[in-house]
């Protein structure tokens, strides 16, 4: 269902009336507008759908972890649509050697974490679609963040971290697995 930015311009002048906000003054005057666009940017993972990706590469036979780590990405907390960001790293073992283009797995955590999210559900989501979509021996995925719900409101803990993280496949049954993902993440090449 395409976004209603009309309809989002219009709950935005409500909250700033609400506010109790001037909504002609100059420097409020185009917020709603400004508003709306950047709800379409933030929120652009709604209207993409996750069957086309991760489609594995032909021809390839490769049957080790491979592991892309360190990938900084933002998504905003559906409880106070306030952003959350942070690192995410991802390992999988292909089975059948069915590997992906690395490029194609940020651009999945992209397209979910541009939805409103909490971030336990960001972390099984994409392990679920690596599983899914490559079936591998396992996917193991851990998402370390800053929720500016906790940072600035609240409790106000700037600066705490929430890691999460979601293990399928052998990186569940064997501790030697998940362990070596582990070492790989914590050094510094």
């Amino acid at each position: 269902m395409p976004m209603d930015l009309k309809k989002i311009e219009s709950g935005v002048r409500l909250m700033l009336e609400g506010m109790g906000e001037k909504i002609d003054r100059p420097g409020i005057r185009g917020t709603p507008e400004r508003v709306a666009a950047m709800y379409a940017e933030l929120f652009s993972g709604l209207s993409t759908t996750t069957e086309e990706l991760l489609k594995p590469i032909e021809g390839e036979n490769h049957e080790e972890m491979v592991l892309l780590k360190d990938i900084y990405f933002y998504s905003v907390c559906e409880h106070h649509l306030l952003p959350f960001f942070g690192k995410a790293h991802l390992a999988y073992i292909p089975d059948e050697g069915r590997i992906v283009g690395i490029g194609d797995l940020a651009k999945a955590l992209e397209i979910l974490a541009k939805r409103p999210q909490v971030q336990e559900r960001l972390t099984s989501q994409l392990a679920d679609l690596i599983m899914s979509r490559l079936r591998p021996r396992g996917a193991m995925v851990i998402i370390d963040a800053e929720h500016l719900c906790l940072s600035m409101r609240g409790i106000k803990k700037p600066g705490a971290r929430t890691v999460t993280s979601a293990v399928r496949g052998i990186f569940r049954t064997k501790e030697s697995t998940r362990e070596e993902m582990l070492e790989l993440i914590k050094k510094r090449y």
